[in-house]
C-alpha cells in the first residue's frame, strides 16, 4: 500500500448538501421553510429574537482605560542569570529569551534576591526592585 491508495474508510464520509441548488437538492428554500425571520439572511449577534440581550441585561461594573499601558515584567531572580558587569537592557532580555513580548517597555520587580552587580536599563522599577539593585552594587537607568 502507497500513500497515494489511502483511502477512508467507507461511510466516515459523506457529501456535502447543495443547498439551494434546485428543487431535487434542498434546493428553493435550502432548509429554512417559508417566510420569517429564520428565512432571512441576517441577524445580529447576540440577538434574542427582541428580548432584552444578555449583555444588556447583565450589570456593569468599573471601566477599561484605553490608554493603559501594559509592561512586561522581570523579576530579580531572572536577573541573576547574567554575569556581573552585564548591561541588562530590554533588547537583551528578548534575545536571550526571558521576555517574549515587549509590550510599551520593560518593569523590573524585586521578588527574590539579586547577587550580581548589574547595570540595568529599563522603563519602569519598583521601589524594591531598584534598592535590591544599588544594595548589590549595580545601577539603574529608566530609559
Amino acid at each position: 500500500m502507497k500513500l497515494n491508495e489511502l483511502k477512508p474508510a467507507f461511510g466516515s464520509r459523506s457529501n456535502r448538501t447543495r443547498k439551494g441548488r434546485g428543487r431535487s437538492s434542498k434546493g428553493k428554500t435550502a432548509g429554512r421553510g417559508q417566510k420569517g425571520q429564520g428565512a432571512r439572511s441576517k441577524t445580529r449577534v447576540g440577538f434574542e429574537g427582541g428580548q432584552m440581550p444578555l449583555y444588556r441585561r447583565m450589570p456593569k461594573r468599573g471601566f477599561s482605560n484605553v490608554n493603559r499601558k501594559e509592561y512586561a515584567i522581570v523579576n530579580l531572580t531572572t536577573l541573576n542569570r547574567f554575569k556581573d558587569g552585564t548591561e541588562v537592557t530590554p533588547a537583551l532580555l528578548k534575545k536571550d529569551g526571558v521576555v517574549k513580548n515587549l509590550k510599551n517597555g520593560l518593569k523590573v520587580l524585586g521578588k527574590g534576591k539579586l547577587s550580581k552587580k548589574l547595570t540595568v536599563k529599563a522603563n519602569k522599577f519598583s521601589k524594591s526592585a531598584k534598592s535590591a539593585i544599588e544594595n548589590a552594587g549595580g545601577k539603574t537607568e529608566v530609559i
